[in-house]
């Protein structure tokens, strides 16, 4: 977009804010008030920037309130998760205009419904895709792939307008940075989330932001060696298929007695029964957990975050605290230990924040933005 470089700083700090009068905009953007009048003029005339009302000064002055202008455009985020999908279409301030939900094989039909709500004529400026996968940008003008997403993914990409910028992150980093702005880490800039559910993962923040790594792959947990002994050859992903969700409802029916009712079909009534003071049921959960305290002390060996979030299908339940608490304290130093406050909402919520930021810069062709 052709805009000057006063008119890009000035609406990167309107998107930021939402509603900023030109003495606000002008010390966000570092500018002279000449400057910034000339920037909110020329946004106007692009239609990028639009005056919502007047604020009524301290001296009884009344000064113009902007905001966003029709053709700011939207972002979509969407959490592809492993059995549903969630969409949201957002104007370049964060303000939710759409939200949708739906199974995975039916991400393309759900997508095509949030675009179908989005304003008339508002141009679509990025989408960020959020997939349980390492993931890695294309290059300028390639759809971006990625070996798990699978079918879904490619008949979502589909429904996509053309030209959109198309954006993968991993599902954990996503929700381990909406955690960070809006959830149990908020005033906290180093910590860990661990996910535990169909799957596992690790997210990692530190100094406010996520870890990568050199192959994108940091937080990878499923590939620690598992099982790690003398008579045991680690098997590729070990981990990550003993502590999913399907390998504790097999244990929990390996642990079934005769006297103990209904083997649990589901974790949700696996843990509505412990809850409950079934004894098997409690049992098969304490030892959950204590494994999963087990990947904590090792997360935390390496890392030393002070804080580590559960959260997943499973690992959000609060029953695991306790026990992930204890064994976590017993093989490594102190570390706080919460469950997230997002729940399965996390993913998308960070794909959101990540959408808005690509989708600003997609306009400002670069700007630094806040996020």
């Amino acid at each position: 977009m052709n805009l000057s470089e006063s008119a890009r700083a000035v609406f990167a700090v309107l998107a930021e804010a939402g509603t900023a009068t030109r003495p606000q905009l002008a010390a966000g953007a570092g500018l002279s008030k000449p400057t910034v009048s000339s920037a909110v003029a020329e946004l106007e005339a692009a239609g990028l920037a639009a005056c919502s009302g007047t604020a009524s000064g301290g001296t009884g002055r009344s000064a113009a309130v902007y905001g966003l202008g029709p053709a700011a455009g939207a972002v979509l985020a969407v959490d592809l998760g492993p059995s549903r999908t969630q969409v949201r279409g957002c104007a370049l301030d964060g303000t939710l205009l759409a939200q949708g939900t739906g199974s995975r094989p039916d991400a393309a039909g759900v997508v095509s419904d949030i675009l179908a709500q989005l304003p008339e004529g508002a141009p679509l400026r990025a989408v960020v895709v959020a997939v349980g996968d390492v993931t890695i940008q294309a290059g300028e003008g390639e759809r971006p792939a990625t070996a798990k997403a699978g079918p879904a993914f490619d008949a979502m990409a589909v429904a996509l307008p053309s030209g959109v910028p198309v954006h993968l992150e991993n599902n954990v980093n996503c929700a381990a940075l909406a955690e960070l702005h809006e959830g149990a880490a908020r005033g906290r800039d180093t910590f860990g989330y661990l996910r535990i559910g169909v799957g596992i993962g690790l997210g990692v923040v530190i100094g406010g932001q996520v870890l990568r790594g050199a192959n994108h792959a940091a937080g990878e947990v499923a590939r620690l060696p598992y099982p790690w002994d003398e008579d045991r050859q680690p098997r590729h992903e070990g981990l990550e298929a003993h502590l999913g969700a399907r390998s504790l409802l097999r244990r929990a029916s390996d642990a079934w007695c005769d006297g103990d009712g209904p083997r649990p079909r589901t974790v949700e009534r696996l843990f509505a029964l412990a809850d409950g003071g079934h004894t098997t049921a409690h049992a098969v959960v304490g030892h959950h957990a204590a494994e999963i305290g087990r990947l904590a002390a090792a997360a935390t060996a390496v890392l030393d975050p002070g804080l580590m979030i559960l959260g997943g299908d499973v690992g959000s339940n609060p029953q695991l605290l306790p026990g992930v608490r204890a064994e976590l304290a017993r093989l490594s130093w102190p570390t706080e230990v919460v469950s997230s406050a997002l729940g399965g909402s996390g993913t998308v919520l960070g794909a959101t924040e990540l959408a808005v930021a690509r989708g600003i810069q997609t306009v400002t062709e670069g700007v630094p933005v806040k996020h």
